[in-house]
């Protein structure tokens, strides 16, 4: 089954603190006029986790229904390192990853990102045997569960799986229910691993690798980040839209490329504040749909169709951003410039 979102929005969100309750994840979606959210289920750095009651999730259901938000995805623990040699530490990660899975399923999630995990010295085809053996187990333990895991690229810092599409190809290949496995797309890490996605002809060739080892209808979510480090930097640090060494151009072919929609792109941008960051970043990528010429495999968009992204205050735009029928032309690249400045003069302040 593909994984694929009713397409009603262009379903860009951000991940969002549940500071206060789950459910208040919604509450900040809605002011940051997200279509779609990501967020953690339970505290990312512990591997323990206070079991989830009627009250919480009825509470973040209800919540969800009211937004009129759509896909909303967990990120697992980053403790879990399904790859890891150390018994204990591989039987820690299945245990906690079931946990993830078991929570989203109450909740309503629409996946789960995880990072791969990392071989510890033993190996790429060791850690990724050790991967499949472990979302195997996972998904025994959790029969029935709809929630797919989404594994996400790596950045290839250390010995990080996942840095490139062959990895994340085979890993897809060897899992026995390849139904329940996805791949998550971040910019950034992608960036940093060496894939080249400034350029019209860099973001085609990186897609065209890709769908040699993922089948499109596995790709389950995009993290929209730029990146403080290099190409091929190795290293996953994350900055504002249009700030980094990415820029803003491949973010206008992957929001412009239609092999893409229906699937929830959302930002890890750093939060200088809680909210404004997230609003600021929603608008520059706004700007930048059916804005620029297309790359292979995509077509323009209508710009009418979309959200007004300028000349708002924050309040005004997130009202126009979640009610479907407040749409403005928006006005291409100068409004992307207009807006990465904008949040050069907020982060400044």
């Amino acid at each position: 089954m593909p994984i694929r979102y009713p397409n009603t929005t262009d379903l860009l969100g951000a991940h969002v603190s549940t500071q206060g309750g789950l459910a208040t994840a919604y509450e900040r979606g809605v002011k940051i006029g997200a279509n779609a959210i990501a967020l953690f289920s339970k505290n990312s750095n512990q591997w323990a986790a206070k079991p989830l009651g009627e009250s919480d999730v009825a509470g973040f259901r209800a919540a969800r229904a009211a937004s009129k938000i759509g896909p909303a995805i967990a990120h697992a623990s980053y403790l879990i390192n399904l790859a890891a040699p150390q018994d204990e530490l591989w039987g820690k990660s299945i245990d906690a990853m079931v946990v993830e899975l078991e929570r989203a399923s109450l909740l309503g999630l629409d996946g789960v990102v995880l990072h791969p995990g990392a071989h510890v010295g033993e190996g790429v085809e060791k850690g990724i045997e050790r991967i499949v053996r472990g979302l195997d187990m996972v998904h025994e333990r959790t029969p029935g569960c709809g929630v797919p895991i989404l594994l996400e690229t790596s950045a290839g810092q250390g010995s990080s799986l996942g840095c490139s599409f062959a990895e994340l190809g085979r890993m897809l290949e060897l899992v026995p229910d390849r139904s329940r496995v996805g791949v998550c797309f971040d910019t950034c890490h992608v960036f940093a691993a060496g894939y080249d996605i400034r350029t019209r002809d860099g973001w085609t060739a990186t897609i065209d690798e890709m769908l040699r080892y993922v089948p499109l209808e596995r790709v389950g979510a995009f993290h929209l980040n730029d990146s403080k480090r290099e190409l091929g930097s190795r290293v996953d640090r994350h900055e504002h839209i249009g700030k980094g060494h990415i820029g803003t151009d491949a973010f206008g072919f992957l929001l412009n490329d239609a092999r893409f929609e229906g699937v929830p792109k959302v930002l890890e941008t750093p939060k200088p504040t809680e909210l404004d960051a997230d609003i600021e970043n929603l608008g520059v990528l706004r700007s930048l749909i059916g804005s620029r010429p297309t790359a292979k495999g995509q077509r323009p968009r209508q710009a009418e169709s979309r959200p007004k992204a300028k000349g708002q205050s924050s309040a005004q735009a997130s009202k126009a951003r979640t009610a479907k029928q407040a749409r403005k032309p928006v006005v291409g690249k100068p409004a992307a410039k207009k807006a990465v400045e904008k949040i050069s003069a907020t982060k400044n302040r």
